[in-house]
């Protein structure tokens, strides 16, 4: 299995201006992104045997990051409107 990285700046690749500004002005933002990156890089080091864990931690991982990307969604696009 081979797993990505998948930083907040690779999902949102047009996004990099938006998402340093919630980074500095919106703290829950920030706590989400802290929190992402934190679940992609035990995942990354999971899936590159640096970190052991069975398939089923590694999966939950990977949902639970899916499932920041769904809350950090709707703070980039109500910022953008603005």
């Amino acid at each position: 299995m081979s797993l990505i990285s998948q930083h907040i700046h690779d999902a949102f690749p047009d996004e990099a201006e938006t998402i340093s500004g919630l980074k500095v002005g919106n703290v829950h933002f920030l706590a989400l992104a802290t929190e992402f990156n934190v679940l992609d890089e035990e995942a990354t080091r999971i899936d590159a045997g640096l970190a052991p864990a069975s398939d089923v931690r590694l999966e939950a991982l990977k949902k639970q990051r899916l499932a920041l990307l769904d809350d950090i969604t709707p703070l980039i696009s109500a910022e953008k409107a603005i």
